[in-house]
């Protein structure tokens, strides 16, 4: 059989021909993707004419078409819809990525021509610079200035950074599937509402289990169930079984993995000149240092910290009121914060989600973009996707040309890892001809029939689809500068800024509509629902704070500093981390460190968990822009396309958010946004 990745796609939209595309294909395409790279890098190398940015910079870009081709099918299925021989799969390639990686940005005669461009290249456009300096920028941060001792350590090193967050991650996915917390008597569903219990017998089901309630360690399924049920002692069970991801004493314990990571970190650091890993990752970010971080952060945890302790009493008068006698712990914060909310606001969760059914939601979220940016939305019926979960859509202009595509990937299931994202199977670029994106959205929201929604899971779906419209609004030159593919503290300005509008009365207005009768949520309900906007923002400031000190006390340490693994010495950091920002005992961390996947399982959110309150100062005050200004006002929204969403990592982005702001941004706004002055 042909290799579908060795053909042209003749698919609608040149999407992935997913049903002719098998297991067996990819290590066949990535052979032949690595040997295509390497001899495209030679071809530049050996080319006789003195280096251009056109015969160097520009002749990398186009290079590893295949490679790209192969790996984002791949890549994007091994996180959505994995299986052990993909897995098996990914174990083996990752690491010949990183060893093909780091032989292409350490070859000496490819970095003597980037350096030559540098030295020479004049008239270039802005972001033919970016590219240029970006270009060198990551020559020398993977070791290329450095002697041939070195560099062979650091790719030594690279090499086994990549098998080692791939195993975390993997162990993740494999120690959350094989956790269910399986109920079927009236005394353990007490407390729990019709839709709950619809969604776990659904999912209790889909593990054969008919007949019973099934409840996983997925934020979707687990939050309402810590929410409602009356059982402290289940509610403690699912909740340690979260919070032990990972450190189960099993085949699947990172502990050892984690610290493994750390220590090449900081020696790979080291050997680059910065003191640490943080130092490494920040010098190529907005923050810049350490300092910088550490001072936002500090900024935001003396009010939060105080908020959290008065939101902590409150809940403990209401043990007490309600009878117990007990202290506050972790897993009775959202059962009590529930009634606690039902008493102050009249809000009852339960009254709330009809109103969030995710089609009409969803829907909703389109036709904001719509009144934003003009862009429509039509799904596609009979186009390929990889699973029948997937929901495809073409996005049009207002004038009918087209956009690009986007999938929407809604539903948790095994094989699938847990959270949200955003990715791309192809990202746009105007180099060599047009090329249009394709777009995912994943969610683990538990299927229902039908599929309600918290307000946390309202945001979660507006949040990605921010990000979704920044790879398909893009309108770049270069497809490596293309949508998301910004540094890491400024990739979440769009996706956070796209959560205020599913809060904004006029919005509500249009896609809360009851499930059964269609109504529009009452005014009522409406208001109470936005009154509690920030009631308990004490507890989650705290909680995300608390992750992002943990990520930074992880990657301030220096080589030599992190001693081989046992378990007792991951459990200290985090005690030790914790004890230093004087953290409540009834609140943990958002992530712990053995299922801290976006430290652990990659490179891009190490020393980088705090960009999403960096990004916050931007939202919040962007988002001050479209409130003054009025949130469709189409000049603002013009002005976010063209100097946000279309730009991508072709220009500084604080240069691009200035031209967007008109200035500088602040911090007030966030400080406000969250209920915290």
């Amino acid at each position: 059989m042909a290799n579908p990745f060795f053909e042209d796609w003749q698919t609608p939209f040149g999407l992935p021909p997913f049903a002719a595309i098998t297991d067996a294909h990819y290590m066949e395409a990535f052979d032949q993707g690595f040997k295509e790279h390497e001899a495209e890098i030679a071809a530049i190398c050996a080319n006789p004419e003195s280096a251009s940015f056109s015969n160097t910079i520009e002749a990398l870009e186009r290079s590893g078409g295949l490679l790209d081709k192969v790996s984002g099918v791949f890549f994007n299925l091994t996180s959505a819809a994995a299986n052990d021989t993909l897995q098996e799969i990914e174990l083996a390639v990752v690491p010949r990525f990183a060893v093909h990686d780091s032989a292409m940005l350490t070859n000496q005669p490819l970095f003597a021509r980037i350096k030559a461009v540098q030295a020479s290249a004049t008239g270039l456009q802005e972001d033919q610079q970016r590219l240029l300096q970006d270009t060198y920028d990551r020559f020398v941060r993977a070791g290329a200035a450095l002697d041939a001792h070195s560099r062979n350590e650091v790719q030594a090193v690279d090499e086994s950074l990549a098998s080692l967050t791939t195993r975390f991650s993997q162990n993740v996915m494999k120690d959350t599937d094989n956790y269910m917390l399986v109920l079927e008597t009236t005394d353990e569903l007490a407390g729990l509402p019709a839709s709950v219990l619809q969604a776990a017998k659904e999912e209790a089901a889909a593990k054969g289990l008919q007949g019973k309630y099934g409840f996983t360690t997925s934020r979707s399924s687990m939050t309402p169930f810590l929410q409602f049920s009356e059982r402290r002692d289940l509610r403690e069970k699912l909740y340690k079984a979260y919070t032990h991801g990972g450190r189960n004493g099993n085949a699947f314990d990172n502990r050892q993995i984690l610290t493994e990571i750390a220590a090449k970190r900081a020696r790979r650091a080291h050997l680059l000149g910065y003191k640490n890993h943080a130092d490494y990752m920040l010098a190529d970010r907005m923050a810049g240092t350490a300092d910088a971080v550490m001072n936002l952060l500090d900024q935001v945890w003396t009010p939060a910290n105080q908020r959290v302790r008065q939101e902590a009493e409150d809940l403990q008068a209401c043990i007490q009121d309600a009878g117990g006698n007990f202290a506050l712990a972790p897993w009775d914060w959202d059962y009590y914060t529930e009634k606690v909310r039902q008493a102050r606001f009249d809000l009852d969760d339960a009254e709330v989600k009809p109103y969030f059914e995710l089609e009409n939601v969803r829907d909703g979220m389109f036709r904001v973009a719509t009144k934003l940016f003009g862009i429509t939305f039509h799904r596609l019926d009979d186009v390929p996707r990889y699973h029948p979960d997937v929901v495809t859509y073409e996005v049009r202009e207002a004038d009918g040309a087209l956009v690009g595509v986007i999938m929407t990937d809604y539903f948790m299931r095994a094989g699938k890892q847990g959270g949200a994202w955003m990715d791309a199977y192809r990202r746009q670029s105007n180099l060599d001809g047009v090329v249009r994106p394709v777009i995912v959205n994943c969610c683990n929201f538990p299927k229902g029939s039908p599929t309600l929604l918290g307000m946390d899971e309202v945001r979660t779906l507006f949040h990605e689809f921010g990000h979704g419209l920044h790879g398909l609004l893009s309108q770049v030159r270069y497809g490596s500068q293309a949508g998301t593919n910004v540094l890491q503290d400024f990739v979440e300005l769009p996706s956070q800024i796209m959560e205020h509008w599913a809060e904004q009365p006029e919005v509500l207005r249009d896609y809360a509509r009851h499930v059964e009768t269609g109504a529009v949520m009452p005014e009522a309900l409406m208001q109470k629902l936005l009154a509690a906007a920030t009631f308990t923002q004490g507890f989650a400031t705290t909680e995300f704070l608390a992750a992002a000190y943990l990520d930074m006390a992880w990657h301030q340490l220096e080589s030599g500093q992190i001693a081989d693994a046992d378990t007792s010495g991951v459990d200290k950091l985090e005690a030790d981390a914790m004890a230093q920002i004087d953290l409540l005992a009834a609140v943990d961390p958002r992530y712990k460190s053995s299922y801290f996947q976006h430290i652990f399982g990659g490179e891009d959110y190490s020393a980088g968990y705090y960009a999403y309150l960096w990004a916050e100062v931007l939202d919040a005050d962007g988002f001050e822009a479209f409130k003054d200004a009025g949130i469709f006002d189409p000049a603002t929204a013009n002005s976010f396309r063209k100097n946000i969403l279309e730009q991508g990592g072709s220009a500084d982005p604080m240069a691009l958010y200035q031209r967007f702001r008109g200035r500088a941004p602040e911090v007030a706004p966030l400080l406000k946004s969250r209920g915290l002055v």
